[in-house]
């Protein structure tokens, strides 16, 4: 590249043709090619084309989703930071906000699964920790094909131990999430991971620069060419088999430095030394640069050759673009810069000035003076070109029928072993015991006790306030039918807040499809996002942000859609939040539902059965099941619950095996009806409870009383009796298998 030192007028290098085709190189289009070159007056040089390659790509730009995010609720009276900022906000009560996000890492963990999870969490950190929260737990919602393949196997290994090694070592607790397996994720799995972090509202601080004249300074780790256009470059490409050729570019991380880097930035933010506050993640110094310049309205300076480097003699491009993790960019008014780089030398944590804030409204790079880029920041940012997606209903064929793995006809005791060994309703706790998810001391209810997670806000002064969190998503029942797939996502994850007694507050997503450009994937995405808008509306709750990962798909095909949905709500005293397992002898068993009959349409036992997508799911009014969210809430919020667990996959009976093998205790049931869409069927809105007669028996239907170690249910003139040992094996062993490696 050059330039002109006298005047600072950036110049291309390389002729018109060949700027064009590296653009092309780089994901751009020609047309965007054409409207980078209108927008600026001139041809950008390489440098400026880098940066808008990552800024106008999908992961950054949102260019197939942005039109449809704005269909999603954003008002609430308890939202404090919505879309926009680097995580959602929301009023928790006494003086507290709770910060959220999901995102996902899907990409490079199917490059190098260990450090692609691992980095997952550490970027997901950065974005609450830039709003000056404290990070206090990690969920993760992961999706891998079937685990009798070694590239799963190898996967799913992966991943788990790479979670485990940077949150037990970071400090923050994992506590909870989901994993599902389907063969469509055989080569594209998926790592989303969400973190909750807590704040005081006064200290919270926003990522918009101010003030020019006030300092750029770069905080955490060296720069180096790891991760240099990973997560944007990744996530907006297809992988194929040469996929392990990209591992140079999955990012690599360092738990230690982020630790301090955490406890650094909450102590600058509880001084109040910082004017703004932004992670740099994908794009790296180029997003967070930009970012921060165009949402204050003003511009950013870097010069490159102050950031410290790993690798020497790195090009500024480079430098612009490494996604190098565990660093932060801050602004810092100039009075106050040595007392935050003695603050940052007591924690350890390398802090630089690398620019400064403008009037300009550009982002300029300079190197060792010399002006090698110059891009207005909110071309970058808010002026990347948006598409109108074409939509066409998908054939069902575009995902096979699953391999059958439960022949018919089958007895009730062969069909519920079979579902309880089934990878997607197995037990998790081997993945759980990997991770640490006492760390902090605010965990009520630990991963598998409970629907949901429940932390408690202040444990220092306050054992009652908590905030429960949970995520979910089905991309089985989504292909079904995209849009009462995602609003069924939705009212299971207030149904898991439901059972721990916390009121919804605001709801983060994921959007996990495949190419948008194709109109399948544009019909299912659209679908799928007015199925969350229209739910969030019905619950009356705003969604806060969140992430969009497309082009997940290979020769093989695409993934499932699957849009993932996080939760946070309200506990107002953790010591009334139910668990999942039966809890006493003599308690009566009561279901609670809406009414009307579940449906085996893309149920897990069709699929057992190796039956394909139906036509469309089951209808039901969500009116009906939000007001039996709210008789369930109510109940566990009164303390009158003993426990409580929602009838999810698998249907009654598998609901009513877990909540026996979670609390090791038996139960005696009678059913009406020995119907398979009763035992077996599938449907929002439905709960097993259990407590005292006197006050569970109004909440709906008694099925049962807890109680010896056996199950036992009688359904019209069908029988089913076995032992809690005999469950356990079958529900414990599959997932230790897979985790044991080929």
């Amino acid at each position: 590249m050059k330039a002109r030192p006298r005047n600072g007028a950036i110049t291309a290098a390389g002729s018109p043709d060949q700027l064009r085709d590296r653009a092309l190189e780089l994901g751009l289009t020609n047309a965007e090619f054409d409207l980078i070159c209108e927008k600026l007056g001139r041809r950008p040089n390489e440098l400026e084309l880098a940066i808008f390659s990552l800024l106008w790509s999908e992961h950054c730009g949102y260019k197939h989703s942005r039109r449809l995010l704005r269909r999603f609720p954003r008002a609430s009276s308890r939202l404090v930071f919505g879309p926009g900022e680097n995580a959602g906000a929301v009023d928790v009560g006494g003086g507290f906000v709770a910060a959220f996000k999901i995102e996902s890492h899907n990409h490079p963990s199917a490059i190098e699964p260990f450090q692609g999870a691992a980095t997952g969490v550490g970027g997901i950190l950065r974005d609450v920790l830039a709003l000056g929260a404290r990070p206090i737990a990690v969920l993760d919602s992961l999706r891998f094909g079937e685990p009798d393949s070694a590239r799963s196997r190898y996967l799913l290994d992966g991943v788990v131990r790479g979670i485990a090694h940077y949150g037990n070592a970071v400090g923050v607790p994992t506590v909870g999430g989901e994993i599902y397996f389907d063969r469509a994720y055989e080569q594209n799995c998926l790592v989303n991971a969400m973190c909750v972090g807590i704040a005081r509202r006064e200290q919270l601080v926003r990522s918009a620069a101010a003030g020019p004249g006030n300092r750029v300074l770069l905080l955490g780790a060296l720069t180096g060419r790891d991760g240099i256009g990973g997560a944007s470059v990744l996530a907006s490409a297809d992988l194929d088999e040469s996929d392990t050729d990209k591992r140079p570019s999955v990012q690599i991380g360092d738990p230690f430095e982020e630790k301090k880097l955490i406890e650094c930035c909450l102590e600058l933010v509880e001084r109040r030394l910082l004017v703004a506050l932004q992670d740099l993640g994908a794009a790296g110094l180029s997003s967070s640069a930009a970012e921060m310049a165009a949402k204050g309205g003003v511009g950013i300076d870097i010069e490159v050759r102050r950031v410290p480097l790993r690798e020497p003699e790195m090009e500024p491009f480079e430098i612009m673009i490494s996604e190098s993790q565990e660093r932060m960019l801050c602004v810092v008014e100039p009075a106050r810069v040595d007392e935050v780089t003695a603050i940052c030398a007591r924690h350890e944590v390398r802090a630089t000035i690398v620019g400064q804030v403008t009037t300009t409204g550009q982002l300029r790079v300079f190197d060792n003076g010399r002006l090698v880029g110059e891009i207005p920041a909110r071309l970058l940012v808010d002026e990347c070109p948006t598409y109108e997606l074409r939509g066409e209903r998908p054939p069902r064929s575009l995902y096979p029928p699953p391999r059958p793995r439960l022949d018919a006809p089958a007895d009730l005791r062969q069909q519920l072993l079979t579902l309880l060994g089934s990878p997607n309703l197995c037990s998790r706790l081997p993945v759980y015991e990997q991770y640490d998810w006492l760390v902090g001391s605010r965990t009520v209810l630990r991963p598998g006790e409970a629907d949901a997670a429940v932390l408690l806000v202040d444990p220092e002064h306050d054992s009652r306030r908590a905030v429960a969190v949970a995520t979910d998503g089905n991309g089985w029942r989504v292909a079904a039918d995209p849009y009462r797939g995602s609003v069924e996502a939705v009212l299971e994850c207030a149904a898991n807040l439901a059972c721990v007694g916390a009121t919804p507050l605001g709801l983060t997503n994921c959007l996990n499809f495949g190419n948008p450009e194709r109109p399948w994937a544009a019909w299912q995405l659209e679908h799928a996002v007015q199925g969350l808008a229209d739910a969030c509306r019905a619950l009356g709750i705003p969604v806060v942000g969140g992430n969009v990962s497309l082009y997940n798909e290979s020769e093989r095909g695409p993934i499932l859609p699957s849009p993932i949905v996080g939760m946070l709500g309200l506990v107002e005293d953790a010591a009334n939040a139910p668990r999942a397992g039966f809890a006493r002898e003599g308690d009566a068993i009561v279901l609670v539902g809406p009414g009307g009959r579940r449906s085996l349409a893309a149920s897990e036992l069709s699929r057992l059965r190796g039956e394909g997508l139906p036509e469309a799911l089951a209808e039901f009014d969500p009116g009906d099941v939000i007001e039996v969210l709210a008789r369930v809430r109510d109940a566990a919020r009164q303390g009158i619950l003993a426990s409580a667990h929602d009838v999810a996959e698998g249907g009654l009976l598998v609901a009513l095996a877990e909540c026996a093998l979670l609390g090791g205790l038996g139960a005696e049931v009678e059913l009406d009806s020995a119907a398979e869409e009763e035992l077996f069927g599938e449907g929002p809105g439905w709960f097993v409870v259990s407590g005292p007669r006197h006050a569970v028996a109004p909440l709906g239907q008694v099925i049962g009383v807890v109680g010896d170690e056996r199950l036992r249910v009688r359904a019209g003139r069908e029988s089913l009796d076995l032992a809690l040992d005999e469950m356990r094996v079958a529900w414990s062993t599959p997932l230790a298998a897979a985790l044991a490696g080929p």
